[in-house]
Parts: C-alpha cells; structure tokens; sequence
C-alpha cells in the first residue's frame, strides 16, 4: 500500500499532464498589481528575463500609442476553446482605454498549441485581422513548434510592436521580403519559358527529319536546287533522305537572297519550310493607475494552431 502511494505522489510531482486548467477569472492580472507589468505567466512557460523584456515592449507600446496589451501564457484552459478564452479574457477585465476601445489581448496555450490574438474596435483598423495572422505564421509559429516559447512569445510582440510604431520599418521589411519573393517567381518564370522554348525546337526539329514512311528520326538533307529568285527571296526544292530506310521526301524552302540588290519584296530571316511532311472588437476600461477600467469586449483578430 505504501508503494502504491509512493508512485502515486511521485506521478504528482513529476507529471507536468496534471498541470491546473484555468478559467478566464484564474489568471492572474498581474497589471492590477503593478502597472508597468503586462504578461500573466503562471505556469512559469515563459522565463523572467523573456516576460521582462515583453514587459517593457509593452509599456513602450502603450505610453506611444495609449494602445493597452493584456499577455497570457498557461499550460491548460477549460473547454480547450482559446479565441473565447482570449476574448473573455479581454471582456471580464476590460481591456482597452474606454471610449477608445484600443485594448489587444495575446494568449498562449501551450497545452493546445495555440496563439490567439483578439483586438478592439478602436485598433482593428490599425491591427487588422490579416496582419495578427501574418505575425504568427511568420514571426511565432516556426519558434513556438521547435519548443521556443520566450523567442516565439518575444518576436510576435516586437512585431506587434513594431507594426503599430514604426509602419515604415514594417512595410520596408515586408517589401523587401515581397522583392525577393517577386525576384524568384520572375527567374522561376523566365526559366521556364527557356525550357518551353527549347522544348518546342526540339519538337520542330523531330518533327522535320522524321520519315513518312518509316516513322523514324532518320532524314538528312541529301540535294537542292534553285527553283525562282523573286524580291530578295530564293525558293529551292530541296530533297531529304532517310538514313534507315531510304526514302526521299522533296520539300520546297524559301530563304533570303543575299545577292539581291532590288527593292521591295522584304527577307525572310533564315530558311522557311512549307509543304512536305476577421471581425469583432473589445471596448476597454483603462489600465491607467495599476487598474483595469471595465468595458464591454468584442471578437476581432486572429489565431490558430502550431
């Protein structure tokens, strides 16, 4: 009996499966304790230096542009449901200065590897849906399936940051990933036009020396002779030879007359053959003086599975 309880409390202990699964009133608001703080990490997913350096991102974020940011990192959450988690989250602690509705939320559910981003009227048009998806797939994701979970966390929120602040640097950045990615589908392009190209030669010229009769590759240009010399212009009859069976095929070619001196007519360049074979917002309270204000909450932005 006693080794049964043994494994028993060592499974406890050990087995991280029996982590607590929260319910939105669980989290910890941390903001209410300390004004300058914006990350709830209870289950310790994120290190002190990461929710430090998130932080102060934040607190940057919010005295440039009053945009107020609510970050939530646990392992389990009741139902499993994380864009109603977040936007109860940003709903029962009001979210966002009000009249001004520019509240955002970030939540992290490592247990149901996913990131949710929700955000309010007031900056859905500055932060539209498009873009928080966007951050995610390019700036989290690739971190956050390798187990990066400070430097996921960290590069959506310097994005974030980054889009709302500085659109220029943004939009530089964007640009000149868009270039390359114009620049490769262009020689992509231009290649295989090339190929295209090459191949119809080929074709043209597998179809000119196949024979009539034999069906084979074989034709070889065996005799000519000049028909007409008329503006500029030579027609010869020209006679082919199979090389595997022996049978002639007599075409006529017209090519550019080089000893011609008259006018009119026009030249032909080389031989010429013929013949022959989103939505939703929150409204926020405000989280001047340690405290949220209160406010309803709506359901714009973004989110999804890593």
């Amino acid at each position: 009996m006693k080794k049964w309880l043994f494994i028993v409390l060592l499974l406890v202990l050990v087995c991280p499966a029996w982590s607590k699964r929260y319910k939105v009133e669980d989290v910890p608001m941390v903001h209410l304790q300390d004004e300058t703080r914006y990350v709830s990490n209870p289950d310790g997913i994120l290190s002190a230096q990461s929710v430090e350096a998130m932080d102060e991102v934040l607190r940057q974020l919010e005295a440039r542009t009053g945009i107020e940011t609510l970050v939530v990192a646990v392992e389990e959450i009741e139902d499993g449901d994380c864009f109603e988690f977040a936007y109860q989250l940003g709903k029962q602690n009001g979210v966002g200065k009000k009249e001004a509705d520019n509240g955002l939320v970030i939540l992290l559910v490592r247990g149901e590897r996913c990131v949710q981003f929700v955000t309010g009227y007031g900056i859905e048009g500055n932060l539209p849906d498009a873009i928080c998806k966007r951050i995610q797939e390019r700036d989290m994701f690739p971190l956050l399936r390798q187990g990066k979970w400070d430097e996921g966390m960290l590069a959506g929120i310097k994005s974030v940051n980054t889009y709302l602040t500085d659109y220029d640097e943004w939009k530089s950045s964007d640009a000149a990933e868009e270039n390359l990615e114009g620049l490769l589908i262009m020689v992509g392009g231009f290649a295989l036009l090339v190929f295209a190209f090459l191949l119809f030669c080929f074709f043209v010229v597998l179809r000119q020396t196949k024979c009539p009769y034999c069906k084979k590759s074989g034709l070889q240009r065996s005799n000519s002779r000049l028909i007409s010399r008329k503006n500029g212009i030579k027609t010869n009859e020209v006679i082919y030879t199979c090389k595997y069976c022996g049978h002639t095929v007599v075409r006529q070619e017209q090519e550019e007359d080089d000893n011609y001196t008259g006018f009119g007519g026009g030249t032909l360049g080389g031989p010429f053959v013929f013949g022959g074979g989103h939505g939703g917002s929150f409204h926020g309270g405000g989280f001047s003086g340690g405290s949220f204000g209160g406010g309803s909450f709506g359901g714009g932005g973004a989110g999804g599975r890593f």
